[in-house]
């Protein structure tokens, strides 16, 4: 098998090393680059790696994988695209070649967006980015994703393979909201990009037009995914909280919970709400509905917050303010695994003194 790894790069010198380092298990690696006025170009041919730059005007994510794909030895078996602000857990090429089939096109894996302070994985999911030559291209502006011309589809799942994220916070990502609205324009019947350009707005607290917008995705015929489509509401909810109309924010967040009952975060985001109403009963029973759900989603709609120690410390606070001190500290226990912050640990020894009294 021939494994080729392709990017495109851009003022990345800083982790040209590490990256390259990482994807050395492959046969080939290629990387085409746009426009880096740093030492971007001249350390990736110092690590050996093929480099061919290029001009993309106007800027396209799609158009610039896809020139990068063009790089790729004909030979190849398996792409694999990555970035260089990512990095493969050691062994992937092994476990690649082991969970390959005859008829593959496409593999998935595990992917960590983003990690906590300690380190610890927070927004993981899984991404398609391994796949056969002919066939592929990247489509959308931003947020691209690879399509298939072929009939002969299938996938494989590779255990054990894990891509970690590791992004230059100060980079800027100001060309996602303009590419955001032009991939909606081309395509105003694409539910995945709607969803994206509503969160986007969000994001740069144009609450109305995130209204609108995650409103319009739901509407779409093809928006019948209830992860995805809980997240929409969810981040209506939390628009119509940032405007003041909290029964308005109410009614969304028990709409994304009934969207996707099984989906943690919609119980997690609904108790803060109440936590801040002081509803204190509220909260216990809906953090006790979202701590019953112990599968993490594998897609992107996940969040670190609902798997980490918040939804345990809501529910000791809340215990503690209804006088049921053993529950309050059964919870502060397990938000303590999850977090060294020091306040748990104060509000252990505040419930330990209470229930002394």
């Amino acid at each position: 098998m021939i494994v080729t790894v392709y990017a495109i790069s851009k003022n990345e010198e800083k982790f040209v090393g590490r990256w390259a380092k990482s994807m050395r298990e492959a046969d080939h690696v290629v990387v085409l680059d746009t426009g880096s006025t740093d030492g971007t170009v001249e350390a990736l041919k110092k690590e050996g790696i093929t480099v061919k730059s290029a001009e993309i005007v106007p800027w396209r994510f799609d158009k610039a994988r896809n020139e990068s794909l063009k790089l790729v030895p004909p030979e190849t078996d398996v792409c694999v695209c990555t970035d260089l602000d990512e990095v493969f857990e050691e062994g992937w090429r092994e476990k690649l070649e082991r969970s390959w089939t005859s008829d593959a096109k496409q593999a998935r894996y595990r992917y960590v967006w983003s990690h906590l302070e300690s380190g610890a994985p927070g927004v993981e999911f899984y991404i398609e980015k391994m796949h056969v030559l002919k066939g592929f291209r990247w489509v959308n502006p931003v947020h691209e994703i690879l399509a298939y011309s072929g009939k002969d589809y299938s996938s494989v799942t590779i255990k054990g393979v894990t891509l970690h994220h590791y992004p230059d916070d100060k980079k800027s990502r100001a060309s996602y909201l303009p590419l955001l609205e032009l991939a909606v324009k081309e395509n105003p019947e694409n539910d995945r990009n709607m969803h994206y350009l509503g969160r986007e707005y969000m994001f740069y607290r144009m609450y109305d037009k995130a209204i609108d917008t995650l409103t319009r995705h739901l509407s779409l015929p093809s928006a019948t995914w209830a992860d995805e489509r809980a997240a929409s509401m969810r981040y209506i909810a939390r628009c119509r909280l940032a405007l003041n109309q909290t029964a308005l924010a109410e009614c969304w967040f028990l709409r994304a919970i009934a969207e996707a009952p099984y989906v943690r975060e919609g119980y997690v985001e609904y108790s803060r709400l109440l936590y801040d109403r002081k509803d204190w009963h509220g909260v216990i029973f809906f953090l006790k509905k979202a701590l019953d759900i112990r599968n993490r989603s594998v897609s992107y709609i996940n969040e670190p917050a609902s798997w980490g120690a918040l939804p345990y410390d809501l529910i000791s606070l809340a215990y503690y303010f209804t006088y049921d001190y053993d529950n309050a500290l059964r919870y502060v226990d397990e938000a303590i695994k999850l977090s060294d912050e020091q306040r748990l640990k104060d509000n252990k020894a505040f419930f330990e003194k209470a229930r002394t009294k």
